[in-house]
C-alpha cells in the first residue's frame, strides 16, 4: 500500500496576531518540521501553504484562492499528490504529533475509510487522521472553498483513535503558545 501525506500549513493566524504558526519553534524544530517528521514513512508529502525551509523535499501547493479553508487546502493537497492508497492528513500546528501518532492511526484504520484522532473532550480532530485516498476524494465537494471539513468527512466510515495526553493539542491562541516548551 502506497502511503502519502498532506500537511495543511496555511491560515492567517488571526488569533495569534498574524503569527506564522507553522514557523513557531518547539524544541528547536518548527511546527511544520515536526509535522513532516510525523509522516517520515510517507513516500510523498504535499504541504499546502506558503513555502518555508524544511529538511525534507516536499511538494508545495496552495488552495485556490489561498485562505479558503482547510477543506479547500485538503482538496489542493490531494490533487498534488503522486500515486497513493492511504493518506495522512495533518495540520501544521500540532506540537505533539509524532511518527508514532501516525503509525497508530494507520494501524487502526484497517478496512475503514479513515482513522481520526479524538481529543480528551471527545472531539474528532479532522486534521489529524489517516484516510483511504479514494474515500477522501469522493467526500470532497466540487467547490470546497469555505466548506466544513467535518461535514465533508463525517459521513465516511471511520474509526476513532483516542489521543494520548497532549497529542491532539494545537496552537491557536496566545495561551496555547504560552504553554509550549520553546
Amino acid at each position: 500500500m502506497r502511503f502519502a501525506a498532506v500537511i495543511v500549513a496555511g491560515g492567517a493566524g488571526r488569533r495569534l496576531s498574524g503569527m506564522d504558526k507553522p514557523a513557531i519553534e518547539v524544541g528547536g524544530r518548527s511546527l511544520l518540521a515536526r509535522a513532516v517528521d510525523a509522516v517520515a514513512d510517507a513516500e510523498d508529502v504535499v504541504v499546502v501553504g506558503p513555502e518555508r525551509p524544511l529538511d525534507r523535499a516536499v511538494t508545495w501547493t496552495r488552495e485556490d484562492p489561498p485562505g479558503t479553508g482547510p477543506l479547500a487546502a485538503l482538496s489542493a493537497g490531494l490533487a498534488a499528490l503522486g500515486p497513493a492508497d492511504e493518506v495522512a492528513v495533518l495540520a501544521a500546528d500540532l506540537p505533539n504529533v509524532t511518527l508514532e501518532t501516525v503509525r497508530r492511526l494507520r494501524a487502526a484504520r484497517g478496512d475503514h475509510d479513515g482513522a481520526v484522532l479524538v481529543d480528551a473532550g471527545g472531539h474528532r480532530q479532522w486534521l489529524l487522521g489517516v484516510w483511504r485516498r479514494d474515500a477522501l476524494r469522493a467526500a470532497i465537494p466540487p467547490d470546497p472553498a469555505g466548506g466544513g471539513i467535518g461535514r465533508a468527512l463525517g459521513g465516511l466510515a471511520l474509526v476513532e483513535v483516542a489521543a494520548q495526553a497532549g497529542e491532539a493539542d494545537d496552537v491557536d491562541t496566545p495561551d496555547d503558545l504560552a504553554g509550549l516548551d520553546r
